[in-house]
């Protein structure tokens, strides 16, 4: 199964995060992605200096309403939102969930709620209880890392049951999936991700246990999201061979970026952001057929 997306998230000219690291894996799976710019950099900001704009939710409104007066809305199967700078903007969003479930009853909403990650926050603190009194009440797929779910939760995961949960905490919101990306309950060398779905009042949840590349990378989140809402469509919800199948591609490009960028980066230099720019376009083969390198436990 495909369908056509609505994305609302970052652009960058030159790199891979937000709409850059969503759409070609999405396209590649065979989806038509429509993207909707939040923020437009010549970069993103890992490299320390950039320009650009960033959208208002004026011009959100008018980009929805163009949509709205050639009927083109009722055409979208899912909506991907990701990085938003402001609370304005955030609660444009709301609306724009709201039109597009009224036009289409079925249309899936899967909401990465990018705040922040490893204790450092990326957006104003004023978006965390928008987000967490009523986007994720409204949201269909739901896909925070560690730090993200805490803050949205006001829960420490200090533990596989704390994971667990504040995963329930999701689900009593609303949430039909919840997906915590990545949170460090593994080893040094190990990440753990968990995935679940509540249906009828059941629930299953599955946890995977991923390699960690020690390096800093951007547009993983981006890609992760993009990739579990292709994978559960695909799939009809299967949750563990969805998070299978997008952790198996998300390490697998991983290490094709790293390979990579030790084989341009000069001898013994660090490895600048230039350098770890997602392999996207290189990785298509990973996409089409993951590997299978990551295996899902049932743990409820």
């Amino acid at each position: 199964m495909s369908g056509r997306i609505l994305s609302i998230q970052s652009h960058v000219v030159q790199g891979y995060v937000g709409n850059k690291s969503a759409t070609f894996p999405l396209q590649v799976l065979g989806f038509e992605v429509d993207a909707i710019n939040s923020v437009q950099f010549s970069n993103h900001t890992g490299y320390g200096s950039w320009k650009g704009t960033i959208m208002n939710s004026t011009e959100l409104d008018d980009q929805i309403k163009g949509l709205r007066d050639n009927d083109l809305l009722k055409q979208y199967s899912h909506l991907l939102t990701g990085y938003i700078a402001n609370e304005s903007f955030l609660r444009q969003i709301l609306e724009v969930v709201k039109e597009l479930k009224l036009v289409n009853p079925n249309l899936v909403y899967v909401c990465d709620p990018v705040l922040g990650d490893n204790g450092k926050m990326y957006v104003p603190k004023e978006l965390v209880p928008i987000y967490a009194k009523e986007v994720v009440k409204v949201a269909d797929i739901l896909t925070p890392n560690q730090y993200e779910a805490e803050l949205l939760t006001g829960m420490k995961i200090a533990s596989e049951e704390d994971a667990v949960r504040v995963i329930d905490h999701f689900h009593k919101e609303g949430v039909k999936i919840v997906v915590l990306s990545s949170t460090d309950l593994g080893s040094d060398d190990e990440l753990i991700s968990f995935a679940s779905i509540a249906t009828d009042g059941k629930h299953e949840m599955y946890r995977i246990t991923i390699p960690c590349i020690r390096d800093t990378f951007t547009g993983t989140g981006d890609l992760f999201a993009a990739l579990f809402l292709a994978w559960t469509s695909k799939t009809d919800n299967n949750v563990k061979v969805s998070l299978e199948k997008t952790q198996a591609s998300l390490q697998a490009v991983l290490k094709r970026t790293m390979e990579h960028a030790k084989s341009v980066a000069p001898s013994g230099a660090k490895l600048y952001p230039r350098y770890l720019e997602l392999r996207l376009v290189q990785s298509m083969d990973i996409f089409l057929s993951p590997p299978e390198m990551c295996k899902a436990s049932r743990i409820r």
